[in-house]
């Protein structure tokens, strides 16, 4: 870590140069979505095996199959490897020599997304019915500085987030789930966003609800609200992978890629957020690889699901694409890097794990 922090501060980055700080913060994640797929696109093993395909091989290799691995993977996420390949920085491609793993022991839900909102590792956060987080996430701590009370808001597609975010305690409005969103400025599309989420299907009962209401329901806000923080937290990649449905889980991944590129053109066309605005997308955990059958999984005893990766834009920021070959990064230290991107530093009760030292361009 000593190493690569000295190169990056002479390449420009935390130590040297790096003197615009971003006035917003977005921050998206989809569950469980593998590296693999990110980075090589479509798996032709799951895609040609009919449990997993769902009996329509021929339209996965139709929306998501190329020959080259580069093209293939653009396929399914156009977004990532456009915008966030030529003007940001994406890693996780263990293939080129990026590692980015989870630091906690478990490799499941809970104990991921605290590791990231937190910078911190607590071993006693060891399942998803984990009760209110005990630790101040990076949000709690932003809606504390001077300016951003009212101007941070969080949306999940899982219940849990109400518990990880410590709603009650932060104060941060987390929409969950089936949560309802209170009307901002009158707006009848929230409203409607409402009204079809009471109403629509529930494959998950009442612990989650389909990625789309928990997309509008956000992007919604945005606009009406314009808040400095926001996080957003889709779900079905997870979901759909639980439920061994490879193509459901592609149709996923490639929603998501659809949704950031829309959030990311709303930003650019708004002068509060133009220039000004970092977009951080990764996710929880890992899966399955080594044993085909075992993409469905993850948890401590399946092989290859603490392996993550994440993808960041953010202005000032070295447009340096796809990462290669360095020291393993840990999820942890996405929390201090975000802060640091806002020209704070991220200080709470428990430790928080250094940054990532990321690499600018010189001013």
């Amino acid at each position: 870590m000593k190493r690569l922090l000295l190169a990056a501060c002479l390449l420009g980055g935390w130590g040297s140069g790096h003197s615009q700080a971003v006035e917003n913060l977005i921050i998206v994640t989809t569950d469980g979505l593998r590296w693999q797929e990110v980075f090589g696109g479509m798996d032709t093993a799951l895609a040609n095996t009919r449990r997993f395909n769902e009996g329509d091989s021929i339209l996965l290799y139709q929306q998501y199959w190329h020959a080259d691995a580069t093209e293939r993977r653009k396929k399914l996420m156009p977004f990532l490897w456009s915008t966030f390949s030529s003007q940001g920085q994406v890693y996780g491609n263990r293939w080129l020599g990026s590692r980015v793993n989870n630091a906690n022991p478990y490799w499941f839900s809970y104990p991921g997304y605290s590791e990231l909102l937190t910078g911190h590792v607590d071993t006693a956060i060891n399942t998803n019915n984990y009760p209110p987080n005990p630790h101040v996430t990076l949000l709690e701590f932003l809606h504390q500085r001077p300016g951003m009370l009212g101007r941070v808001a969080a949306f999940g597609a899982w219940e849990a987030f109400d518990r990880i975010l410590n709603e009650g305690r932060s104060g941060i409005p987390v929409v969950s789930a089936f949560d309802t969103t209170a009307s901002i400025s009158n707006s009848t599309h929230l409203q409607l966003v409402n009204n079809m989420l009471r109403d629509s299907y529930k494959p998950w009962g009442q612990g989650e609800c389909l990625d789309v209401f928990t997309h509008y329901a956000a992007f919604e806000t945005l606009k009406g609200m314009q808040p400095r923080v926001l996080y957003i937290a889709y779900g079905e990649t997870d979901e759909w992978a639980h439920a061994g449905k490879y193509r459901s889980y592609l149709q996923a991944a490639r929603q998501v890629d659809a949704w950031l590129q829309q959030l990311w053109q709303y930003l650019q066309s708004h002068p509060q957020y133009r220039n000004k605005t970092a977009l951080l997308f990764t996710t929880d955990h890992g899966r399955g690889d080594k044993v085909k059958s075992q993409w469905t999984d993850h948890g401590n005893k399946i092989e290859g699901a603490n392996e993550t990766w994440f993808a960041l834009l953010a202005p000032g920021l070295a447009p340096r694409g796809e990462m290669k070959e360095h020291e393993t990064l840990y999820q942890q230290q996405l929390a201090q890097t975000m802060a640091r991107l806002m020209g704070l530093r991220y200080q709470a009760r428990h430790a928080v794990s250094p940054e990532v030292p990321m690499v600018f361009q010189k001013p």
